[in-house]
C-alpha cells in the first residue's frame, strides 16, 4: 500500500475508518487487504475480514474476485470470526461456480453443529438456500435439515432464518394445481 503498513494500521481500531475510506478511494489496494484477511498466520487478520465487511457495506462488488478464495479458506481454517465473515460475504453473493458441492457440504456441517456460533449457522443455512435456488432437487433434503435444527438446535437467530426460508422453501417445493 504504497509507504502505509496494513498490519501496523490494522492493530488499531481508530484508523479503521481512515483505513476503508483509503481503501475505497484507491480499490487497487481491497486486493491486499484480503489477503492479510486469509492469512491465519498474522494474529489481527480477522481485522482485515472485518474491514472488508465495511468496505463491502458500500462497494458490494469488490468481493466478488475472491469468493472462490473465500470457500477455499473455510476449508482449512478453524477461526470463527473469519468463518462468520466470509459466510456473511458468500450468502449475499451468488455461489462461485463449481464449488457449490464443497461448500453445501462444508455449511451443512457448519449448520448442523450445535458447537457453531449461531451467526455461523445462520449465514450457513442462507448458502444452502442459496445452492438450492441453484439446484433445486436439494429444496426437499434442505426443508427436512432446516424443519430438524428447528426442533432440536434452535435460538431466536435458527429460529427467525429458518423459519423464513422454510416459508419460501414450502412454497417452492408445494405441487402446483392449475
Amino acid at each position: 500500500m504504497s509507504g502505509i503498513n496494513l498490519p501496523s494500521l490494522l492493530e488499531h481500531w481508530e484508523n479503521s475508518k481512515m483505513l476503508a475510506e483509503y481503501i475505497i478511494a484507491n480499490p487497487q489496494y481491497y486486493d491486499e487487504l484480503m489477503q492479510y484477511a486469509f492469512d491465519d498466520g498474522q494474529p489481527g487478520s480477522w481485522r482485515a475480514a472485518w474491514l472488508a465487511d465495511k468496505i463491502h457495506d458500500r462497494y458490494p462488488d469488490l468481493i466478488v474476485p475472491f469468493l472462490p478464495q473465500m470457500v477455499d479458506f473455510l476449508q482449512r481454517s478453524k477461526n470463527e470470526s473469519k468463518r462468520r465473515q466470509f459466510l456473511k460475504f458468500l450468502s449475499e453473493s451468488a455461489i462461485p461456480e463449481g464449488q457449490s458441492g464443497v461448500l453445501f457440504d462444508l455449511c451443512l456441517n457448519y449448520l448442523i453443529s450445535a458447537s457453531e456460533p449461531v451467526a455461523v449457522r445462520v449465514f450457513a443455512m442462507q448458502v444452502l438456500y442459496n445452492i438450492s435456488e441453484q439446484e433445486p432437487d436439494l429444496k426437499p433434503e434442505l426443508i427436512g435439515i432446516i424443519e430438524h435444527e428447528l426442533e432440536l438446535h434452535a435460538t431466536p437467530g435458527i429460529l427467525s432464518r429458518g423459519r423464513r426460508l422454510l416459508k419460501k422453501l414450502y412454497q417452492q417445493t408445494a405441487p402446483q394445481i392449475n
